[in-house]
Formats: C-alpha cells, sequence, structure tokens
C-alpha cells in the first residue's frame, strides 16, 4: 500500500505540473523516428482517468498481499521494477534537460517506495522457503 500511496502522489505531482505537455511531444517525436513504436498520446482526463483506475485496482491487490497470497510476490517485484525505473526516468530526465522534469517532487518517493517493497518481497519469499 506504501508503493501506491507514492504513486498516488506521483500521478498528482504529475497533473499538477504539466506531465502530458512533455510526454506528448516527446511521444510524437519518437514516432516519427521510430514508426514502429506503438506510444500512445492522451488527453488529460482519459490519462488521469486511466492511473487513478491503475492506483484503485493496485489498492485492492494490497488485500491478497495482507493475506499472504503467494502469487503476489512476482506482481510486487514486477510493480516495484516498474516504479523504480519510473522514478529514475523523471530524475534522469531532469538532469539529461537540465531542468525539472514534470513528476521529479515525486520520484524520490516512488524510488524509496519501490526498494522497500523488493525487499519486503525478497523477504517474504525467503520466508516461503523456509517453511516449505
Amino acid at each position: 500500500m506504501g508503493l501506491c500511496a507514492c504513486l498516488a502522489l506521483h500521478v498528482a505531482d504529475e497533473a499538477l505540473t504539466g506531465f502530458l505537455a512533455v510526454y506528448n511531444p516527446i511521444v510524437r517525436s519518437l514516432r516519427v523516428r521510430f514508426p514502429f513504436l506503438p506510444l500512445p498520446t492522451f488527453t488529460f482526463g482519459v490519462w488521469l482517468a486511466g492511473l487513478v483506475l491503475g492506483v484503485c485496482v493496485l489498492l485492492a491487490l494490497s488485500v491478497f498481499a495482507f493475506r499472504g497470497a503467494r502469487w503476489m510476490v512476482p506482481l510486487a517485484l514486477l510493480f516495484g521494477t516498474l516504479m523504480l525505473f519510473n522514478g529514475l526516468a523523471h530524475i534522469g530526465g531532469s538532469i539529461y534537460l537540465g531542468r525539472l522534469m514534470p513528476g521529479v517532487y515525486s520520484a524520490p518517493l516512488l524510488l524509496a517506495g519501490s526498494v522497500y517493497l523488493g525487499v519486503a518481497a525478497a523477504h517474504y519469499r525467503a520466508s516461503l522457503k523456509q517453511i516449505s
């Protein structure tokens, strides 16, 4: 749930700092260079609704994590890895462009939350092996 909260704050950060004004032009330029890449562009409403729905689904899955569902471990590791790269992309993009990118303020939270989730999932996986 902690990384879900970090992601929700990150979505708010991106929404308030104009993420789509940066993202959509980058995608359009990438499509010109690499037409085979299936990268979508978004309107604000569709983008925000999709992210809010995604956060709600992730929060709903936390019920299974609290019940100790083993199948949640790989999903948690995947989620943590994606959020780690998301946070690194915002920080790296800010360094590369020499200006603060939308979403960079909350990127450290994504990094911390994803590392914490990864460590917790690894500990849980190790405890399952000891039981077996």
